[in-house]
């Protein structure tokens, strides 16, 4: 977890990060790192592609929350996709049991696709906002003060 001196230099960063990608340019500007001792900091280009991911890490940072870089293509064991989830390992494992969500066996061991388990997640947010959609028409339509 991020201390608070964390999270301010990350709210700091992230502001900082947000005004250089907002600027119109072909290459975005290089982070530099101090060098091991050689007094002096050593420029490290950085591919275009991971200034918007690290511009939600130090946002995600600057609000308190621990952060973790997951490969799409990457496997996670049953406790890591339940984790994921925020549900027990033992109703994720029955979600994998009725085929909710695809999985491979590696020897005893389940191995769900981290692809897999987001497409699953976004299903399953999609109706649950459609079903809380639905309720709040419904309480408007009974005047139920909502």
């Amino acid at each position: 977890m991020p201390t608070p001196d964390d999270q301010e230099m990350a709210r700091e960063s992230s502001r900082t990060l947000a005004e250089l990608l907002a600027q119109p340019r072909r290459t975005l500007p290089q982070l530099s790192f101090p060098a091991h001792g050689r007094g002096q900091p050593e420029l490290v280009p950085l591919p275009a592609a991971t200034a918007p991911l690290i511009a939600q890490i130090l946002a995600q940072l600057a609000r308190g929350n621990a952060v973790t870089v997951i490969p799409v293509h990457s496997e996670l064991t049953t406790q890591q996709a339940a984790d994921l989830l925020g549900v027990s390992r033992p109703h994720l494992v029955e979600m994998l049991r009725t085929k909710k969500i695809p999985y491979r066996k590696v020897g005893a061991h389940r191995r769900i696709r981290f692809s897999d388990l987001m497409g699953f997640k976004l299903t399953e947010d999609v109706a649950r906002q459609k079903a809380l959609d639905t309720l709040a028409a419904q309480a408007q339509e009974l005047d139920q003060g909502y």
